[in-house]
């Protein structure tokens, strides 16, 4: 049973990143790592307090983040999507009526994460505008400019001010960059970008932003866990939880 389940997450994480995968250049750990040995020396910690510092004297700016294990630890919803639409096989990730059902309340299983909440926070103070880009499908028959449940959740659990649609990957936002996301963070002239996996930090880079890495939990059944810091980007202390 492990054996399968260990098979089932590794496929989870392939079928949601988009891009090429590129080796480490900088030390990295995953919280696995840093619950054995501690967190390195060699990565650049920061704290949400580090992060408003860095900011201040700036302008208002356009703010990206990704959903599932970034400001959601979205694992409950997407193991009950595994077992209601294909419980012996991957199927359901390909599966419309799958992402409808996660993009139509789904997410009510998901737990918001603490340290996106603080974060959100942070920028909300600040007056900058805030953006959600998922490597999700969209749920069927979600017009433009619609709110959908998830959307919603996210506005609700963190008190968004002025909530824009989710952005989710098309085939055509996809074939634009090397990397998904990297299309809707230049879309929206954003200048600071979330997310807890390598092609969040990759997007960011491709275009020409800051990236800052959200830890991915331990729980997740996203793996194999990142190696936050792998890029040299700043990692968020404590944003597993």
């Amino acid at each position: 049973m492990k054996k399968i389940l260990s098979v089932f997450l590794l496929a989870s994480a392939i079928t949601l990143a988009s891009g090429p995968k590129v080796p480490y250049n900088h030390p990295h750990q995953n919280v696995v790592e840093m619950a054995n040995v501690g967190r390195s020396k060699e990565i650049k910690w920061v704290k949400v307090a580090d992060i408003e510092k860095s900011l201040q004297g700036k302008k208002p700016m356009n703010v990206s983040f990704d959903i599932d294990d970034t400001v959601l630890f979205s694992s409950p919803a997407f193991y009950y999507g595994k077992v209601k639409y294909s419980p012996d096989s991957f199927k359901f990730l390909k599966d419309q009526t799958f992402w409808n059902f996660v993009g139509d309340g789904g997410d009510r299983y998901s737990i918001p994460k603490s340290a996106a909440a603080e974060i959100i926070a942070m920028h909300q103070r600040r007056g900058d505008t805030i953006y959600f880009i998922t490597g999700r499908t969209a749920p069927e028959g979600l017009k433009k400019g619609e709110l959908d449940d998830t959307a919603k959740i996210l506005q609700k659990v963190f008190k968004i001010k002025d909530m824009h649609p989710i952005s989710y990957q098309t085939p055509y936002t996809a074939s634009q960059n090397k990397y998904d996301k990297t299309y809707y963070i230049k879309k929206y002239n954003v200048t600071l970008h979330y997310g807890d996996s390598d092609e969040d930090i990759l997007a960011a880079k491709e275009a020409g932003i800051r990236g800052i890495r959200i830890l991915r939990n331990s729980q997740s059944t996203n793996k194999p866990l990142p190696g936050a810091g792998g890029y040299g980007e700043e990692v968020v202390i404590n944003s597993q939880f």
